[in-house]
C-alpha cells in the first residue's frame, strides 16, 4: 500500500521568516514519525530559503524512519548528499529549481539530458543512495528517467491540483494514471507529490502502482490551526485506507 512521507520545508519557512529557531523542522519531523509518516523530505536549495545545512545533518543522524534530500543537480548538493557525517540520505530526488519561484513550478528535463544526469548520480548509486527524479507525467520523460536507471520517479502532481475545473482536473488526473503505468511498465517505482491535500488526494485512492505519497503544504497549513500530529495522524489514516 501507499506510504506517507512529510516535507517539512514551510516549517523551516516559518522558522527563517525571523532567522531564529522556532518552530524547529527536525522537532516537526519527529512528529511526524510519531503520527505515522514513513519518510520525511527536505528540499536544500541553492538559497537556503528554509532548509538549513544543519538541519540536513541532524535529520540524517537522527531519524527513526527515511530521509529524502530534494536537491538540484549541482555538485555542491551531490557533496552535501555524499558527506553526511553519521548517515547518509535513503534518497535523493532531484528538482529543477530558480531562484525566482515561490516553489517549485515543475517537473526536471531529463529528455535530452539523460547522460549528465546518468553521470551526476553514479558516485550517488556507489554510495548506495536510492534516486529519484522529478519529472512531468509525460511519456519522453518517464522514458528517459528509466533510460538514466534511477529506482523511482515522483510525478508532479501541481497540474493536477492546481486545474480550474473538474474536467481540467481529470484530464490531468488521467495523465499521471498512464504515466504511472508507464513507469510500472519500465521497472520504475512511482512517488506522487505537488499540491496534494486533504480532498484531491481522493482521486488517487484507486490508482494501483504508487509507493509513496510527498506532502507538505497542505499538511503544515492544517497544522497550524489543528497541531503538527493531529495533520499528519489524518493524512496517514486517509492514506491508510487505499489499497495497495
Amino acid at each position: 500500500m501507499p506510504v506517507l512521507v512529510i516535507n517539512v520545508d514551510h516549517v523551516a519557512t516559518l522558522r527563517q521568516q525571523r532567522l531564529g529557531k522556532e518552530p524547529d523542522p527536525l522537532t516537526a519531523a519527529h512528529m511526524a514519525e510519531l503520527a505515522g509518516a514513513r519518510g520525511i523530505i527536505v528540499h536544500l536549495r541553492e538559497d537556503r530559503r528554509h532548509i538549513q545545512d544543519h538541519d540536513v545533518e541532524l535529520m540524517a543522524r537522527t531519524l527513526k524512519t527515511r530521509l529524502h534530500l530534494e536537491m538540484a543537480a549541482t555538485e555542491e548538493m551531490r557533496s552535501i548528499a555524499l558527506s553526511c557525517e553519521t548517515r547518509q540520505p535513503h534518497m535523493v530526488c532531484l528538482v529543477p529549481e530558480k531562484r525566482e519561484e515561490l516553489t517549485t513550478e515543475g517537473g526536471l528535463a531529463v529528455a535530452g539530458r539523460e547522460a549528465f544526469l546518468k553521470d551526476y548520480l553514479a558516485p550517488v548509486h556507489a554510495a548506495g543512495i536510492l534516486s529519484s527524479l522529478f519529472i512531468e507525467a509525460d511519456e519522453a520523460q518517464v522514458r528517459a528517467a528509466a533510460a538514466i536507471g534511477c529506482p523511482y520517479i515522483e510525478l508532479h502532481t501541481g497540474h493536477f491540483a492546481d486545474a480550474p475545473t473538474r474536467a481540467a482536473q481529470r484530464a490531468e488526473r488521467d495523465k499521471i494514471v498512464r504515466a504511472i503505468g508507464l513507469a510500472r511498465s519500465l521497472g520504475l517505482s512511482v512517488n506522487l507529490g505537488h499540491g496534494l491535500n486533504y480532498d484531491n488526494i481522493y482521486d488517487f485512492a484507486e490508482v494501483p502502482g504508487i509507493s509513496e505519497f510527498s506532502i507538505g503544504h497542505s499538511i503544515v497549513a492544517r497544522a497550524v490551526l489543528t497541531g503538527f500530529e493531529r495533520a499528519v495522524a489524518d493524512m496517514a489514516a486517509i492514506i491508510a485506507r487505499f489499497p495497495a
